[in-house]
């Protein structure tokens, strides 16, 4: 699998993937700036999943219809760069699948695997 990490979801995200092997785009540091719409058609284009803190990407994605290869989206309370990696771990280690797929929203208490108008909740293992 490989992923775009926006800048808005921090450089600890970024290093935490590279560490266990992943390939990994860093925004901040390929693409600084970059406009959301850039950012989603290159994940598109190279099938990377993207992870943000964003939510404007929903908006491309529900209202506009813009093509992804997997969004993870992090609503935290806590947006320290531990508690990040953290939420982003325990994803991928019970949604890889679905990561390669779908919208997700991950917060502390649940994740939301989001495909078009479906959406289907289930708790998850802080």
């Amino acid at each position: 699998m490989k992923f775009i990490v926006d800048e808005s979801a921090g450089r600890a995200v970024s290093d935490y993937l590279r560490e266990i092997g992943y390939d990994v785009i860093a925004v901040t540091e390929l693409m600084p700036q970059a406009d959301d719409q850039i950012i989603l058609n290159r994940a598109a284009r190279e099938r990377r999943v993207l992870i943000t803190n964003d939510k404007d990407f929903g908006e491309l994605v529900f209202r506009n219809g813009h093509a992804h290869h997997g969004v993870l989206l992090l609503r935290l309370q806590d947006e320290s760069p531990a508690n990040r990696v953290r939420i982003v771990k325990a994803v991928l280690e019970q949604y890889a699948e679905p990561l390669k797929k779908y919208f997700i929203v991950a917060t502390e208490r649940r994740v939301r695997i989001r495909q078009s108008k479906n959406i289907n909740e289930i708790g998850v293992s802080p």
